[in-house]
C-alpha cells in the first residue's frame, strides 16, 4: 500500500471541503470529522448548526463502551438546543440514482452490493434502487432512542471497534473520523451500563466542536484525502485483497469493505 501511495499522482487525491469538515477538539488534540451531506443532508445541517451554535463546547464524552463506541454530548439532557431542529427524519438510506459506487468484487454478508461512493464506505440494493453509509470503523451517528426520528445530532457518536453492521440502515450516520481516531479509541472505558460513565470526573470535556470553515485558516488542519473513485484507489484495494508481503503465505483473495483503509495525508495549508 505504501508503494501505491508514493506512486500516486496529485489528481489521486482530494482536499477536504472546510465546509464539510468538523473539528473535535479534546484536551488531548483533535478529532477531523469529514460529514456526508449527501447520504444525510437533513441531519448534517441540524449538526453544522449545532456546532456553529457552540452547542458542543463545554459537553463531554459521556460513554466509551469497549469494542463499540464512544458518544458525546449532554448526559444530563439539559443544554437548549438553541434554533437546531428538535426532530428530524430517519436518513437512513438515500435514493441510489445520484450516487455513484465503485463495486468491490466480493460478497457482503449485510448488503447485496457494497463499495465506495464519494469517499465513503457504502452499501446498495439495486432492486430498491437504495444506498447508504455502512457502519465501518470511525464512522460518526446520530444517537436516538427507540423512535427513528429521535436523533438531532445532541447525541453524536463514533465506531471504535469491530464494525457493528447490524446497525446499518438502523441510525443516521453522517460522516467519518478522517485523523484522530487513537484519541477516541483510547479512551478509558466506562464502567457502567453501555459503557457510560457513572461519575462525572470520569467524564473527557470537549473544548469546542466547530466546522472548519468557521475558523481561520491557519488554525485549520490541512488534509488531503485518498478519491475512491481512481485506478490508484482500485489498485491499493486489490492489494489489501491479495496480500503479497513476504510475511503472508496465504494471500485472502478477498476483503470486507470495513478492512479498506482510505489514506490520507498533510495537505497544503490554506492562507
Amino acid at each position: 500500500m505504501a508503494e501505491i501511495i508514493a506512486q500516486s499522482q496529485p489528481s489521486d487525491w482530494r482536499a477536504l471541503d472546510p465546509q464539510q469538515t468538523l473539528y473535535l477538539d479534546l484536551p488531548a488534540g483533535r478529532v477531523v470529522i469529514e460529514l456526508a451531506p449527501q447520504f444525510a443532508p437533513q441531519a448534517v445541517a441540524n449538526v453544522k448548526l449545532l456546532a456553529q451554535e457552540h452547542y458542543y463546547d463545554g459537553l463531554w464524552i459521556e460513554r466509551v463502551q469497549d469494542n463499540y463506541v464512544v458518544q458525546w454530548g449532554d448526559p444530563d439532557g439539559r443544554k437548549p438546543l438553541g434554533s437546531a431542529r428538535h426532530t428530524l427524519p430517519a436518513e437512513f438510506v438515500v435514493p441510489s440514482r445520484d450516487l455513484p459506487i465503485n463495486a468491490l468484487p466480493d460478497p457482503d454478508t449485510y448488503a447485496p452490493l457494497v463499495g465506495f461512493s464519494e469517499g465513503f464506505a457504502t452499501g446498495r440494493d439495486v432492486t430498491t434502487a437504495r444506498t447508504w453509509l455502512l457502519h465501518c470503523y470511525g464512522m460518526v451517528g446520530l444517537g436516538r432512542d427507540n423512535d427513528v426520528d429521535s436523533g438531532n445530532g445532541a447525541e453524536l457518536y463514533a465506531v471504535i471497534g469491530q464494525a457493528p453492521r447490524q446497525l446499518d440502515r438502523n441510525i443516521t450516520l453522517i460522516g467519518r473520523v478522517v485523523q484522530g481516531m487513537e484519541l477516541l479509541s483510547s479512551l478509558p472505558r466506562g464502567t457502567g451500563a453501555l459503557g457510560f460513565y457513572e461519575k462525572p470526573e470520569q467524564r473527557t470535556p470537549i473544548r469546542q466542536l466547530r466546522l472548519a470553515a468557521d475558523l481561520p485558516p491557519m488554525q485549520r488542519t490541512a488534509l488531503d484525502v485518498m478519491r475512491t473513485d481512481t485506478p490508484a484507489f482500485n489498485e491499493l484495494v486489490e492489494s489489501r485483497r491479495n496480500r503479497r508481503e513476504e510475511w503472508y503465505k496465504v494471500p485472502a483473495g478477498r476483503i470486507d469493505i470495513c478492512n479498506i483503509p482510505i489514506p490520507v495525508r498533510p495537505g497544503k495549508q490554506a492562507r
